[in-house]
């Protein structure tokens, strides 16, 4: 349990708060590259608080500015392109996508010598392109490396990325990061129970660990009958990416935070094709949305990231933790948030937090603990992952989350080799 002071320190994340600040000290995801085309080059957006501007100018640079033009603060999401920049159209101010004014073009027609625009700069933060994603840096200089993850030089996979926005504070998203003994009911029972059965319920959770790494930290379980010596969730585990994500190998969830009261759940899929499809090359990596609600307003509880989404939402807009009553199997979220506010210390005396990369030399291809590492390399026939019931299940399926669209299920079948009328089943 926390006290009152304790849990607004952990959930308020705008520019003059505690945690605020320490979250701007990381890269953020924040959209997919293929959202971004000739005809689709600016995204309104909101992130830790602020409101604003992710464009692509005709150039090819991607821009992440204020929202309000500097001159008389009109939307510039209703802006456009150019080939540098992105310009107001409510009396045509241009902006880079360091912050600088580029144009203001009836003071630099008519007063060309006053020079104002040099004056004049618009709230702007970097961007950086890597595994399909588009990465914002909101705090201080100089910023740190972007992490240069494994997963995301992996050959031979399918990777889509699918974004959702869900009305609560993302920090109850990211405890469930650590936090093994919600997929034996949230998941297994639940669907067991939404399928209209009473039974039998799932194998229990008989044993459950947490190790803080470099990187986050990671949990480990131990099911039913299962031998620890045999089991790669006891042995390897899943990983609690610091400082706001989720890694399990074949997938990584970051939970952004919009503001207090909203985060975009952000998540990025890689499968492996059968070997009769390699080598295989995917051009464009797909961005969809996500939906969370179905036809009558209810959250959908079909898929595993959707069950999810009910049990965060469902404790409120933002979590009460001076109500809650921890268990043992709570060690790893009293574990982090212990870690927070190490890192909150850390920061208040000038020190970089936890997870932060400033080395190129540590910054090449990143190894996280991956329970499918082996399998992942090794890769597998059609044969042998249709015969097998959770590649098929993965291989005819997106599981993940509701809502994929039409033309990325036949994209994904056709890198998989599985005929549409298969995946149709």
């Amino acid at each position: 349990m926390l006290n009152a002071e304790k849990n607004r320190i952990l959930t308020e994340v705008g520019p003059d708060t505690p945690m605020g600040g320490l979250l701007r000290r990381y890269w953020m995801p924040i959209a997919g590259t293929s959202e971004f085309t000739e005809e689709q080059t600016i995204k309104a957006i909101r992130l830790l608080g602020e409101d604003l501007v992710l464009y692509r100018d005709f150039g090819g640079r991607y821009g992440l500015i204020d929202r309000n033009c500097s001159h008389r603060r009109a939307d510039l999401s209703y802006g456009f392109v150019e080939e540098h920049g992105l310009r107001c159209n409510y009396h045509g101010w241009l902006f880079g996508e360091n912050g600088a004014c580029l144009s203001q073009p009836y003071e630099d027609v008519a007063h060309p010598d006053n020079r104002s625009r040099e004056r004049v700069r618009i709230k702007a933060y970097p961007v950086q392109e890597k595994g399909g994603l588009l990465w914002a840096y909101m705090g201080p200089q100089p910023e740190p490396l972007l992490p240069d993850y494994e997963a995301f030089s992996r050959p031979n996979g399918f990777v889509q990325i699918v974004i959702s926005e869900l009305p609560c504070n993302w920090f109850q998203c990211q405890e469930n990061s650590i936090d093994p003994v919600h997929f034996e009911w949230i998941h297994n029972n639940w669907n067991i129970r939404q399928q209209g059965k009473r039974g039998p319920y799932s194998a229990e959770h008989r044993e459950v660990d947490f190790e803080e790494f470099e990187h986050g930290f990671t949990y480990k379980r131990v099911r039913g009958d299962a031998s620890k010596e045999d089991d790669p969730l006891w042995n390897i585990g899943r990983v609690c990416l610091w400082p706001n994500a989720l890694y399990t190998g074949s997938h990584f969830e970051w939970r952004v935070p919009v503001d207090d009261e909203n985060t975009l759940s952000i998540c990025w899929t890689y499968t492996r094709v059968p070997r009769e499809s390699e080598p295989y090359r995917q051009d464009v990596i797909p961005t969809w949305h996500g939906p969370i609600r179905d036809r009558d307003g209810r959250w959908i509880s079909s898929h595993i990231m959707n069950q999810d989404f009910v049990g965060w939402v469902g404790q409120g807009v933002i979590a009460d933790r001076t109500l809650e009553n921890l268990g043992a199997s709570d060690r790893g979220i009293a574990m982090i948030r212990k870690r927070y506010f190490e890192d909150l210390e850390t920061i208040a005396a000038g020190g970089d937090p936890k997870g932060i990369i400033r080395d190129p030399a540590l910054n090449h291809c990143i190894d996280l603990p991956n329970v499918y590492a082996q399998k992942m390399k090794e890769g597998a026939s059609l044969e042998t992952m249709l015969n097998d019931p959770i590649a098929r299940r993965h291989l005819e399926d997106y599981i993940w989350q509701a809502g994929q669209p039409p033309e990325v299920k036949a994209a994904y079948l056709s890198a998989m080799g599985v005929p549409a009328s298969r995946g149709a089943e």
